[in-house]
């Protein structure tokens, strides 16, 4: 019932075709022919009033030959054939709603998932003291202890229940021990992955077989799940610029359409051999195939954790051909790892990274969390402080059992500290130095590693057509210089403000330009860029909202997938688009010859639209290029060493 409500035409041209047989069954042909004949005329002269209004807008539709060919086949007295265009004009409309739905699966799937409701705790604690509490805990906490609220209505800092399977709601940090969760709708991974306490947790991931508790660090509109599905729904609704250079096709297909029916009718000496012409040159192919095919290819992208803005961005992406990186976060993992403790005195150098990250962890400073990370990664306790007070960008200083700790830059530390000595430090180190007691007890050598994957990621930029990568960073040459020779990278723009990203961008010559970022700070030069990706994970609001692309993985060689998913959906489109002329075009050639029947050539041109259609969707499928390069990838996923 519901397919008949949402399909009407094509169950009332069902319906007079049954009757149409029946009174050929019965001997009645000539009711038979009237009745089929008022019908598809009705049909007609409604298709006639939509293609005259578009027309009056100033759109150009292909319609009017499905219009021409169910007149032309009333008037020759091919009622039956005239039946089978409308119920091909019909059945189409299905069919595209069909592909469009196949297309858009994974884009529809995400929007399903949203989270609507969230288990919180009456009286929430704060997630100082909680992060030890664990699954048992959490279930014990369900009874009469939560409130289902609206997920809008959720607060940072809450505590949230999440039962298992159920979808995490918003953006937070796991409390409990330990947690698996499946991020295949955010991430296209299969495999389930694991947290621990302290970890983060992303919106829409999915809960494994034991309650956790997580405290809230964004509400609904600013968490992950939520920027994704407002992107999804945009990136939805958009229409490729191919899409309507396949709407212009329309003209010369029409003309040639109705010179071939001419020509037809011309040499056979009758109006029938006009009719069997246009009846193989409905105009589905035309109609369907592109934006079935670009859908396929925001779809797939979303699959693999890339969300395109719009359907247009994929066509951009198949013609880039320079590349040019923002370096920390993006080349590099942003993050700061300990390369080195490098004592001056009788402490150890746990102990000196112990004394550290305990003052740090009062600190909001982005190279605290490192430090806490390397201290935690040594089994280290961290103290509790009586006092703490933060410099800001100089440093932090705490009391522990009466003794200061100081922890900064040297200039900070020997204000507190005697006997601090600057150290020595490799391209692309920084030290952290501390301070105890009055005395200067050693520094901490931290590296900003390069991605694993970002060779990679060059390279098959590279076999892609990328002629020319280039790095644009704020930091001093020395440091960029490091980071390029270790990525490959030859053209280095060093010491960049936002405006130096942005005339560096306008001023490359190889177009069209990819600029990939994810600070703030990038907003800008993502805008100006002909395609601008935001690595989403970690990336601010601000890089997101500019940016034609987002990346919601911590995973650079997402951009190269990218590039390879938007040349795909170009090729299959064009493919697709190429197809469905050609074997419209031949099968009016043999119609206009006599070989072609208007029933056969009907149900002839069903087919056409068929397998015009199916080949798009191969706009779903990684291609053999793309499922090589995606075994590649995993495979060196696996081997590669963990950074840090």
């Amino acid at each position: 019932m519901k397919i008949v409500l949402r399909y009407p035409l094509v169950a009332g041209t069902l319906l007079v075709l049954l009757a149409v047989v029946a009174l050929l069954a019965a001997g009645q042909e000539g009711i038979a022919q009237a009745a089929a004949s008022i019908y598809a005329l009705a049909v007609a002269a409604y298709l006639a009033i939509g293609m005259v209004r578009r027309l009056a807008g100033g759109q150009w539709g292909i319609d009017i030959l499905a219009v021409t060919a169910i007149v032309a086949t009333v008037l020759v007295g091919e009622y039956i054939a005239s039946m089978i265009i409308v119920l091909m004009l019909a059945g189409g409309t299905a069919l595209e709603d069909y592909a469009a739905g196949r297309a858009k699966h994974e884009l529809t799937a995400l929007l399903e998932r949203v989270p609507q409701t969230a288990h919180r705790e009456r009286n929430g604690t704060s997630a100082a003291g909680t992060n030890t509490a664990g699954n048992h805990t959490a279930e014990a906490h369900t009874d009469g202890q939560h409130e289902d609220v609206a997920a809008t209505d959720v607060d940072i800092g809450d505590i949230l229940l999440v039962r298992p399977g159920e979808v995490v709601p918003l953006d937070g940090v796991l409390l409990s021990d330990s947690g698996t969760f499946d991020e295949s709708s955010l991430t296209g991974e299969s495999l389930p992955v694991e947290r621990s306490a302290g970890e983060g947790l992303m919106s829409g991931s999915l809960n494994g077989e034991a309650a956790i508790r997580m405290r809230v660090t964004a509400r609904m509109e600013d968490s992950q799940y939520s920027r994704i599905v407002a992107l999804v729904k945009e990136a939805a609704e958009s229409k490729a610029p191919m899409v309507r250079l396949a709407d212009r096709y329309a003209v010369p297909f029409t003309a040639l359409a109705y010179a071939l029916g001419a020509v037809g009718w011309i040499i056979s000496g009758s109006p029938a051999r006009f009719a069997e012409v246009l009846v193989v040159a409905t105009p589905c192919p035309l109609l369907i195939a592109a934006p079935v095919a670009f859908l396929g290819g925001m779809s797939r992208a979303a699959r693999s954790g890339v969300i395109v803005k719009y359907a247009g961005v994929l066509e951009q992406l198949s013609r880039i051909k320079t590349v040019a990186f923002d370096k920390t976060g993006t080349l590099t993992y942003g993050r700061p790892a300990l390369v080195a403790v490098r004592t001056a005195g009788p402490l150890s150098e746990d102990e000196v990274l112990g004394l550290a990250a305990s003052a740090e962890q009062y600190s909001s400073h982005v190279l605290a969390a490192s430090v806490m990370d390397a201290a935690r990664s040594r089994g280290l306790p961290f103290g509790a402080a009586t006092e703490a007070t933060e410099f800001a960008t100089h440093g932090v200083r705490a009391r522990f059992d009466g003794q200061d700790v100081v922890v900064g830059k040297p200039a900070f530390v020997a204000e507190w500290a005697s006997g601090v000595a600057e150290t020595d430090l490799a391209s692309g180190e920084l030290a952290i130095y501390v301070g105890t007691g009055g005395e200067f007890v050693g520094s901490l050598v931290m590296s900003d590693p390069i991605r694993k994957e970002t060779r990679r990621t060059l390279s098959e930029l590279k076999a892609l057509g990328v002629n020319r990568t280039v790095m644009l960073t704020g930091d001093a040459l020395a440091t960029a210089r490091h980071i390029a020779d270790e990525a490959g990278l030859t053209d280095v723009r060093a010491e960049c403000l936002p405006p130096d990203k942005v005339e560096a961008v306008r001023s490359l010559p190889d177009r069209p330009v990819m600029m990939v970022g994810d600070g703030v700070n990038d907003a800008p030069v993502l805008a100006v860029a002909d395609v601008g990706i935001a690595m989403g994970a970690r990336g601010s609001t601000a890089a997101g909202e500019s940016a034609d692309v987002v990346i919601i993985l911590d995973d650079l060689s997402k951009v190269a997938s990218a590039v390879r998913i938007g040349q795909r959906t170009v090729q299959v489109a064009l493919q697709s688009i190429w197809i469905g002329i050609g074997l419209s075009v031949a099968l009016m050639v043999a119609a206009a010859a006599g070989y072609v029947p208007a029933i056969a050539g009907a149900l002839t041109q069903e087919l056409v639209d068929l397998a015009t259609i199916l080949n798009a969707l191969r706009s779903l499928g990684p291609g053999r290029h793309g499922a090589v390069s995606t075994a590649r990838a995993r495979e060196g996923a696996r081997r590669a060493p963990l950074p840090g």
